[in-house]
């Protein structure tokens, strides 16, 4: 079977080695052709300068800032490689509580970010993990074999009834054929259109959410003592947002490399804004030195004592509009599929991008397994429209378990962006004063408040998976 992997990020590179570790292997049948193609450099050593050079496409996710990958998430890495994931939590910092707090350093809520219903291991809990886009990416890439990656870019994909679908490039070279094509190009995504042959244009284009995020890094001596080791914070106002955690360990902490541990923080802290623009800047005119000063007055009568600090000595060098993507209603065509943004591209605030396009990629793996497995079994050549059916029939059944959890994750996410938006003094005192009550009426009322966070952090996909598969539902 040859499977083409449009798209060389987190996403792409997840599906590329979840495949390789499911799919039937070579002594069973003849070996599987998987190939990621990325239009954009995917050297694994590219400089932060020419990364914010704007060099390289969202998809490889080697822009943007940093990301937190969640229990659910981390299990899934677990199952694929105990050493991709130790190299994962390496290359950021475990987080096991999460603060919020007003803009005056009055306390709302704080919740455990780690998960205790099934995602243990030896009686510890799994916590979150911050860490850099590329960080994370860096650690899928390195294990995929290099001439298995090829810097094109597509220009269109037919999805095919009745035989191999086909994949288009924008420079003219021969077209491929492939079994199975997989869209994890990102919130713009190409291969989507293949799904709509009969619209024209973009039927479902991406859609700008009025929000802008900027972000960097400072030294942790300069908040020393401020910020409570293993925890994420949120800070509210009622002209934006503000967050920062601890971006690494301590290269001496004897845990670094475990998501059970926190560790001492290493000497870096990164922040976030994120804040309301109504119209989506263009990166290419921005004046970032009239960003950082907006910024510094956006914050300037906050009185949260580390805010105050970043805002002092920041230099904001990058800004990323938040994007997400319409509901589509299918995610797949005759063997055309897509994974991660390019399926559904989920709001910051649900900060579950990265772990749902992890479960995305198990999750299709698996089914794929399981249908090449049934009817490949003795070894035998298998005649192409059998395996057309199969994959078909892998595909929809990905999609049946995959499509109601992000559904779910988007409308929380979508009711809680909204707390990042411009709003009167009312509203935003109405919004400190739910948060501090929060705890209270959870406790009063769990059936009915029942805690979507952990809900989502308790999910074990390759559970839903084997579920369905026993149970054709």
């Amino acid at each position: 079977m040859k499977i083409a992997i449009i798209g060389g990020g987190i996403a792409g590179c997840a599906v590329y080695l979840e495949l390789q570790k499911h799919l039937p292997k070579p002594h069973e049948v003849k070996q599987h052709e998987i190939v990621i193609y990325e239009p954009y450099d995917m050297d694994i050593d590219t400089t932060a300068e020419r990364r914010s050079a704007d060099i390289t496409h969202s998809s490889t996710l080697l822009v943007g800032g940093g990301l937190g990958v969640a229990p659910n998430g981390l299990r899934v890495l677990r199952r694929l490689d105990e050493g991709l994931l130790k190299d994962v939590v390496r290359g950021g910092y475990v987080t096991a509580t999460s603060n919020m707090k007003n803009k005056d350093s009055w306390p709302l809520l704080s919740m455990s970010s780690s998960c205790a219903e099934g995602v243990t291991q030896d009686g510890r809990s799994l916590h979150m993990v911050a860490t850099s886009r590329h960080a994370f990416w860096r650690a899928l890439c390195t294990r995929i074999p290099p001439h298995d990656i090829i810097n094109k870019r597509i220009s269109r994909v037919f999805a095919n009834p009745n035989g191999r679908n086909i994949v288009e490039f924008a420079d003219g070279s021969p077209s491929v054929e492939a079994d199975l094509i997989i869209g994890a190009d990102g919130v713009k995504s190409t291969v989507k259109k293949a799904l709509f042959p009969d619209d024209e244009g973009d039927s479902y284009p991406p859609h700008y959410e009025g929000l802008v995020g900027v972000g960097g890094f400072v030294p942790s001596a300069e908040i020393q003592g401020l910020v409570e080791p293993g925890s994420m914070n949120f800070i509210f106002g009622g002209n934006g947002f503000f967050g920062y955690f601890f971006s690494e360990s301590a290269k001496s902490a004897p845990n670094r490399d475990s998501p059970y541990h926190v560790s001492e923080p290493g000497e870096s802290l990164a922040w976030w804004s994120t804040y309301e623009v109504e119209e989506c800047p263009d990166r290419q005119t921005l004046d970032m030195v009239d960003v950082t000063r907006q910024l510094r007055e956006r914050h300037a009568d906050w009185t949260e004592p580390v805010v105050q600090k970043i805002i002092g000595s920041l230099h904001v060098e990058n800004m990323y509009p938040t994007w997400t993507a319409p509901t589509l209603p299918t995610w797949e065509r005759d063997g055309v599929v897509l994974i991660g943004d390019a399926a559904h591209a989920l709001p910051p605030t649900s900060g579950q991008g990265s772990s749902q396009a992890l479960e995305d990629a198990e999750a299709l793996a698996l089914f794929l397994a399981q249908s090449m497995h049934g009817i490949c079994g003795n070894g035998s050549k298998v005649a192409a429209g059998t395996q057309k059916q199969a994959i078909i029939a892998a595909t929809r059944s990905y999609m049946a378990i995959r499509q109601p959890r992000v559904r779910e994750i988007l409308d929380f996410a979508r009711k809680t962006q909204n707390n990042k938006r411009q709003m009167g003094r009312i509203k935003e005192y109405s919004m400190y004063a739910f948060m501090k009550l929060m705890p209270g009426i959870t406790g009063l009322f769990p059936n009915l408040m029942a805690n979507p966070i952990r809900k989502v952090n308790a999910y074990d996909v390759a559970e839903y998976v084997a579920q369905y598969i026993a149970t054709g539902h």
